[in-house]
């Protein structure tokens, strides 16, 4: 039997479910590369058919070799280094899947991996990913019935489940606190009423507003990224609206915003942070505070971040005084910057207990005209629309909700490694929707029809719904 090589590179939390996924076919011997070989030779414990090897990534010296003696390689390392990955599949004609939206840089190789005769699929997670294989197949249906999108959201969040948002930013690391805060800072574009509006980094998280899903949980939501290409990846023309963004529970965005507004997620080096500093040290000298006294820094803090209420101030107080910046306390300086010096101490206070479970909630909202052209406005926050008896108008939603298994996987390792493994699998076997060499994402029917069948049958699903 010929056997199909398959390079992992990464070893974070949703390498394991995409490796488990493809060891099922006896044909693939997997080879997962990671830094830190003990990482990888973890990673792959009990599985068949796998085996551990180290790679330094941001080496094309240490890359060549191994991507060359594969069938295709599946990058799972910070998005910074796709491009390196791809480039070193192009001279060794290997296939690669990366579960990372396509950046400038991935799409400037489009034309070499076409030459090269190879295929690099993107965007098979769960955001992006799972949101793309259900909003294609609604829209489809929407459009055969004669229908027309007008609006379409689409909001996702990895989060604690309910019972475990037990700490004041409502939220805890499933994979780098720094990617996760940092994703907090982008700038976002997006179209609402036919006209473009662009919000800046500094300003995201005063624009998050109370957005409900369903009964039970209190979301608030924000456009991220820029979600303007959408109505031609998702073939709207006719929308008016298109938002894509992110979901916290209340309350979060207010205390990244107030961090942010302090200072602690500046990734500059600073000659002055050196070891042997207090929190409270630090923060005297990020805020120019009178003095160290507690009442001194909470004095500037206000100032600095003009809270909208009282109550609003002595949350974000209460919470920095648990996240331990107000002590007296020794901080241990990590990567010579304040962020990640704050992020060390919060994975301390932020991580997943064993026996606690992770939630993932996409859902898209699409308003629909139908063929007499009357409009009706909709409110997303309420998902109501001013006149939700008109015969001309729908609003449909298009839910995931997934709950991780306390000692199994999280809902974001299984619905991000599955949908990837599921992808690799196809294009392996040859799939001619996957087999197209280039740069690809799923925005079509029949790359997104044949990853979603699968991925159902591996329990992550979206719930259909008419609302209005």
């Amino acid at each position: 039997m010929a056997t199909t090589k398959v390079l992992v590179l990464g070893s974070g939390m949703v390498a394991r479910p995409c490796v488990e996924y493809l060891v099922r076919n006896a044909k693939n011997e997997v080879t997962v590369a990671c830094r830190t070989l003990s990482t990888a030779q973890t990673l792959i414990a009990g599985l068949p058919h796998t085996k551990a090897i180290t790679i330094d990534v941001s080496s094309t010296k240490a890359l060549d070799p191994h991507i060359a003696a594969h069938d295709l390689v599946i990058s799972l390392v910070p998005y910074v280094y796709h491009a390196t990955v791809i480039k070193s599949a192009i001279k060794g004609k290997t296939n690669v899947v990366t579960t990372s939206y396509v950046s400038p840089a991935i799409k400037e190789l489009d034309t070499a991996a076409k030459e090269a005769g190879i295929t690099v699929l993107n965007e098979v997670g769960v955001d992006p990913g799972v949101d793309h294989l259900y909003a294609v197949k609604t829209i489809a249906e929407i459009h055969n019935k004669g229908g027309k999108v007008k609006e379409f959201y689409s909001y996702c969040g990895g989060l604690p489940a309910p019972e475990c948002s037990d700490n004041p930013l409502g939220f805890k690391f499933s994979w780098s606190p720094r990617g996760a805060l940092l994703s907090q800072q982008n700038s976002a574009i997006f179209l609402e009423k036919g006209a473009v509006v662009e919000i800046p980094a500094q300003e995201l998280m005063a624009r998050a507003k109370p957005y409900h899903v369903m009964d039970g949980y209190d979301f608030v939501a924000y456009p991220n990224r820029n979600s303007v290409p959408f109505r031609e990846f998702y073939n709207i023309p006719e929308a008016h609206t298109v938002i894509r963004g992110s979901l916290r529970y209340e309350g979060n965005p207010a205390f990244v915003k107030a961090l942010m507004d302090l200072g602690w997620l500046d990734t500059e080096k600073k000659s002055w942070l050196k070891d042997g500093l207090t929190w409270a040290e630090i923060l005297q000298k990020i805020t120019d505070a009178e003095a160290l006294s507690e009442n001194s820094l909470t004095s500037r803090i206000k100032e600095i971040c003009k809270f909208t209420s009282e109550a609003e101030s002595e949350r974000i107080i209460s919470g920095l005084r648990w996240m331990g910046v107000l002590s007296s306390e020794k901080a241990t300086i990590t990567g010579g910057n304040l962020l990640d010096t704050l992020c060390a101490q919060l994975e301390k206070l932020m991580s997943f207990q064993p026996g606690e479970r992770d939630l993932v909630m996409l859902q898209h909202k699409f308003v629909v005209e139908w063929a007499d052209g009357k409009e009706v406005s909709f409110n997303p926050a309420h998902c109501s629309s001013t006149d939700s008896h008109a015969h001309n108008k729908a609003v449909f939603t298009s839910t995931l909700e997934l709950l991780g298994k306390p000692g199994g996987y999280s809902a974001m390792s299984l619905s991000v490694g599955v949908t990837c493994g599921i992808a690799t699998q196809l294009l392996l076997d040859g799939h001619p929707a996957l087999n197209v060499p280039g740069v690809l994402a799923p925005y079509t029917k029949e790359i997104c029809d044949p990853i979603r069948d699968l991925l159902e049958q591996e329990g992550v699903k979206m719930v259909e719904k008419q609302v209005s």
